[in-house]
């Protein structure tokens, strides 16, 4: 990876980008204190009423164009019915149609996924996306690390691509999928370096910036609220689909309930849903927050888990968000994975 693809991407962030390589994270906590105030004020995300992707976006008209380039035989391979079950699934590390990209596609059709891929992103991430997806996997590249699955036909309003591999499930639907934030649950996450345990500071991660901002939120809490945002256990056990299984609950969820933070504190919740959404393309960002915003953000839980705190310094590298139709979860153990999953509500 070239240098700038090793800076946290996507994020306009309080806390300076160079700050996670190059101080310690004891000075980061001590840096983002004193910001507190001026990010309560950053403008908050206010996605637009009718936000959704639609088929006429740039990767769902690459996805019908390379539907239309297949073969009989390509078809057969990765075209599956629209409600065939494997389209809800989602994973940390798979192969959607068991063979890659290099094994069922033409050179040209690999370059319209990679397209497609980048289009999911927003250009600023674009590249630094492809970086990891690369990076990661395990030296197979991206056309041999990734395999796709197509559900439906496009053009009759059910239709979708899905992209897996290492630390990749994306999905592109042109809201086919109507009512889930990016067609329906996603991974996405980075072993910077060559290690699987990164360092405790997580130099090069380029998503370790959304922890930062998490924990940004945890120094602004009190003794009392602490007490109730950190668990002294491990996060969730990762199980595929069902780690991204929604409740339906809001009370009774672990960490402390949104509704009981200050309104400085639920706008620093707020830029961290801006920045978990930061990396992906503006209409599944604003379908996702609308979403979140119907739900009530005071109905997310926010919880750190306290035995997966790499270095034992109190930076909290395991997290999440969760209400009664969202779930995000940020495992920053041995290094990043991430599960989320938002759907409207559901009464």
């Amino acid at each position: 990876m070239t240098p700038d693809s090793r800076a946290p991407l996507g994020c306009d962030c309080t806390v300076p980008q160079a700050l996670a390589s190059q101080v310690s994270r004891r000075r980061f906590l001590a840096a983002a204190a004193t910001g507190l105030a001026a990010t309560a004020m950053r403008p908050l995300w206010t996605p637009q009423a009718t936000a959704a992707p639609t088929p006429a976006d740039a990767s769902e008209t690459l996805v019908t164009q390379l539907y239309k380039s297949m073969s009989d035989t390509q078809r057969a391979a990765v075209c599956f019915d629209f409600d065939h079950p494997l389209r809800d699934k989602v994973d940390n590390n798979w192969m959607i149609t068991k063979k890659s990209l290099r094994d069922v596609l033409s050179p040209d059709q690999q370059d319209l996924v990679r397209q497609i891929y980048r289009g999911l992103h927003r250009p600023e991430f674009a590249e630094r996306a492809m970086q990891q997806a690369i990076h990661d996997s395990e030296n197979k590249g991206f056309e041999g690390g990734t395999s796709i699955a197509l559900f439906g036909q496009p053009g009759t309003g059910k239709f979708e691509f899905v992209l897996t591999g290492r630390h990749i499930t994306r999905r592109c639907d042109g809201d086919s999928v109507q009512g889930v934030a990016f067609g329906g649950p996603i991974f996405y996450g980075h072993q910077a370096g060559d290690k699987d345990r990164e360092p405790a500071d997580h130099p090069g991660n380029v998503f370790w910036y959304q922890s930062q901002r998490a924990n940004q939120v945890f120094q602004a809490l009190d003794g009392k609220q602490r007490q109730l945002a950190l668990i002294d256990a491990s996060g969730r056990p990762e199980m595929a689909s069902d780690t991204v299984k929604l409740t339906g609950k809001k009370a009774g969820l672990q960490g402390i309930p949104v509704s009981e933070l200050s309104q400085d504190q639920r706008a620093l919740v707020r830029q961290v849903m801006d920045d978990l959404l930061a990396p992906f393309r503006k209409p599944d960002a604003d379908e996702a927050m609308k979403l979140v915003d119907a739900g009530g953000l005071e109905n997310l839980h926010l919880a750190y888990f306290k035995q997966q705190d790499l270095g034992n310094d109190g930076v909290w590298d395991v997290w999440q968000l969760e209400g009664p139709d969202m779930f995000w979860y940020f495992r920053g153990y041995p290094h990043v994975h991430c599960w989320a999953h938002i759907r409207q509500p559901s009464a």
